[in-house]
Order: structure tokens, then C-alpha cells, then sequence
């Protein structure tokens, strides 16, 4: 059996359809989490916001007209609430938690990823929250600029300019960290 679309699952969500609601949600959900704990480093306010974003989903259902897809509609009302979240002044933790990496074949080669990831989590959480987003959603997302430029309701030029200032930004902090985390560890 052919699985549904997204906007096939939302026009059912919109007829009262709970389960289709369900199937959106387990579908999307390890994505929105990430997504949101990439942008304001906190779990617990990641959870909060990713259930938050699910039920302006629901709520807006019947209002919901595919013009895009439903993937970059997602990621527009989660960009929104986490923007709205790190602007209200929310503490960023000193240290955000690592997210699980892929296993590595050896154990020494993982703690070397372990060790690089979380440099660079902690170089991207140091960014100022647009370009965090827009970098989370490029790389760790795979969204293309004109989704992202949907998803954060900017000009694809607006987008291109906070990708281009976050990964120079990243290049000058991650060339410093990288170079110092070889030095004691080689």
C-alpha cells in the first residue's frame, strides 16, 4: 500500500481524521525535534516547542492550503516559535547536549567524532539564532534555499546572505576550535 502524502494526510486532519493527524506526527517528529534543539539548545524547550508546532498544526488544519510543501510549512511554524522562543531572552545552556551521532566502526574513532561534534554543535549554537536556523535547516535538514526562504518567510537573497555570514562565521570559530582539539589530542 502507497503511503499518503502529506498534504493528502492534512486535508484528512482538516475532515477530523485523528489518526491521519498521528501518522503526520510520527512521520515528522524526530525531524522537528532535532530541528528545534539545533536552534535553541535545550531539550526540554526543543520537546515543548515541537509539540507546540504540531498543535498549530492541527488547530490551523482546515486553513491549510498546499501552496508549498508540507515539509517547509512544518518548518515554518517551528522556525517561528523557536525565533520567538530565543528572542523572548531564554537562556542558552553553557553546553548543549550532543545529539547521537552515527556509530563509528571503532570505539576510538567514535570518541574523535564524539569530540569533533560537539565543537561544532557548540560553534553553531554560538550563532546568532537566524543564521542557526537557516544553517540547521541546510545542513542538518537538507532543505534548499528556496524552502528554508519559504520556511523563514525571507527573500532566497536574505537566506543566501545568512548562510553565507553563518558558514564564514563557523569556518573562522570551527579552523581555531579544530586546530586546538587536534593539538591535545594529537
Amino acid at each position: 500500500m502507497v503511503e499518503p502524502s502529506d498534504e493528502t494526510l492534512m486535508a484528512l486532519v482538516a475532515a477530523g481524521d485523528w489518526a491521519a493527524f498521528d501518522r503526520l506526527v510520527l512521520r515528522h517528529q524526530d525531524a522537528v525535534w532535532r530541528t528545534a534543539y539545533r536552534i535553541v539548545a535545550d531539550c526540554q524547550a526543543a520537546e515543548d516547542l515541537a509539540q507546540d508546532a504540531f498543535l498549530r498544526i492541527f488547530e490551523a488544519a482546515d486553513r491549510y492550503r498546499p501552496e508549498a510543501a508540507f515539509r517547509t510549512y512544518l518548518y515554518r511554524v517551528l522556525v517561528r516559535l523557536c525565533l520567538d522562543y530565543r528572542r523572548k531572552g531564554r537562556p542558552m545552556p553553557a553546553e548543549a547536549a550532543l545529539l547521537a551521532t552515527d556509530e563509528a566502526s571503532r570505539p576510538d574513532q567514535r570518541l574523535v567524532e564524539g569530540e569533533r561534534e560537539a565543537i561544532v554543535q557548540q560553534a553553531v549554537a554560538r550563532l546568532p539564532a537566524r543564521q542557526r536556523a537557516a544553517i540547521v535547516l541546510k545542513y542538518n535538514e537538507g532543505l534548499a534555499v528556496r524552502e528554508i526562504a519559504e520556511a523563514m518567510q525571507l527573500s532566497v537573497k536574505a537566506v543566501e546572505r545568512l548562510l553565507a555570514r553563518g558558514r564564514a562565521t563557523l569556518e573562522r570559530r570551527l579552523g581555531r576550535l579544530l586546530d586546538a582539539s587536534e593539538e591535545t589530542t594529537g
